[in-house]
């Protein structure tokens, strides 16, 4: 029997399908939680084979302690992970104590943990990165836009999506960042005009890649946090051939062993100089971990596949699952709570009810960039993508 032991099964909610595969393909699943046993849905119950509560998950003792609980009565661990950005850093570490041999250990994890340190693999990979510096103080902020002009984009060098992320268009703008207690370190970098692409999917333990997708993000998810916007975005059917080329070079470069990845791209709309022509792609940042929200389950619909699946035959004999069929295009429109919408939900079940793939509020958590309540729906052709899309936001206004 291989342990598995699966890191904050309750967030976000369908990640209790990463425990559940593994326990039936014959795996022990084993799972390490705040919330209260009796609180967690019936779904998740019946995936684990043991819970084990903690206070915080931000206890490292805590969490070490419930590690070597599963270790004393089942054996070895064979597998940890949570398949989330926040806690890499505390699954690297509790691999490395309990040497757990499948896996990063936390030497490994910097290098796609920071924002300045993803771009010396995009270069390896061949792929043009933006020009950056760690700020430091005014004076050296001035000196970089001296080089690369306005707009610059500041963020966390060990940040987590697009929190905390901005764009900074002018002198008084940047006197103003200089300003801010930020309390960690960030990282400026020349703006990019374009979209992202995405280049996603899943490495087994020998670096090679067993399931790959794509998406596109009309408007850059920081943006839509910043603007408190809407979130629309889509796989698409055919991944382009430059961009997997990119993509798999940039995972080789890496050498991302047994776990997913979320690369991004921007898609230049205009000649950038020293970076490429107006369609070239530009290297953003990489996410050694499954896409954010329900992405995962977009992948399944468009896909016709089970990426938890997937995941957990890599894990436990390395097999590979991709068939490599993309039937449809799978589109995500997150609304806002703010806004009145024309199209009712009545509407949008009476006209898409074939198409609809999911419906449900997103947790208050990820709702700053994903909306509050979101429709999932799949179609065959790009045409139908942006009908939906319209119908789902067409609205009157602000709520007063």
């Amino acid at each position: 029997m291989t342990n598995f032991v699966f890191i904050s099964p309750t967030f976000p909610p369908q990640y209790y399908q990463f425990p559940k595969t593994w326990k039936e393909i014959g795996g022990t699943s084993l799972c390490i939680g705040e919330d209260p046993y009796d609180s967690l849905r019936q779904e998740l119950k019946d995936a684990m084979d043991e819970y084990y509560r903690v206070r915080n998950l931000q206890d490292y003792d805590e969490v070490y302690r419930a590690v070597a609980w599963f270790a004393h009565k089942h054996g070895k661990i064979d597998w940890l992970e949570s398949n989330n950005e926040f806690w890499l850093e505390q699954d690297a570490r509790l691999r490395t104590d309990f040497n757990i041999t499948s896996g990063d250990k936390s030497d490994d994890v910097s290098r796609y943990k920071f924002k300045s340190g993803m771009k010396a693999y995009y270069e390896q990979a061949g792929v043009p990165v933006a020009r950056y510096h760690l700020t430091t103080t005014l004076e050296e902020g001035k000196a970089f836009v001296e080089k690369v002009g306005y707009p610059v984009i500041v963020k966390p060098d060990n940040g987590v999506g697009a929190n905390a992320t901005w764009k900074i268009s002018n002198d008084e703008e940047l006197a103003d960042f200089y300003t801010k207690d930020l309390g960690t370190q960030y990282i400026m970098e020349e703006f990019i005009p374009g979209y992202i692409e995405t280049y996603d999917g899943i490495a087994d333990q020998n670096n090679n890649i067993i399931f790959e997708s794509s998406m596109v993000f009309p408007e850059t998810v920081m943006d839509i946090v910043n603007s408190k916007g809407e979130c629309f975005y889509y796989t698409v059917r055919k991944i382009p051939a430059d961009l997997r080329e990119m993509g798999q070079k940039v995972i080789h470069a890496f050498n991302i062993k047994g776990r997913f990845f979320h690369t991004e791209y921007f898609r230049l709309t205009e000649d950038k100089p020293g970076l490429g022509k107006k369609g070239e792609l530009v290297g953003l940042e990489v996410n050694m971990r499954p896409p954010g929200g329900y992405t995962p389950d977009m992948m399944n619909f468009a896909n016709n596949v089970d990426v938890y699946s997937i995941y957990a035959h890599m894990c436990m004999d390395n097999s590979v699952s991709d068939k490599g069929e993309r039937p449809y295009y799978c589109v995500y429109c997150g609304r806002r709570d703010k806004y009145i919408y024309t199209t009712s939900m009545a509407d949008i079940y009476k006209n898409y009810g074939p198409n609809l793939c999911m419906h449900d509020r997103m947790p208050d958590l990820l709702s700053s960039a994903m909306g509050n309540e979101f429709y999932m729906a799949r179609f065959t052709n790009i045409k139908d993508v942006n009908k939906f899309a319209a119908d789902v936001y067409r609205k009157e206004g602000e709520r007063k």
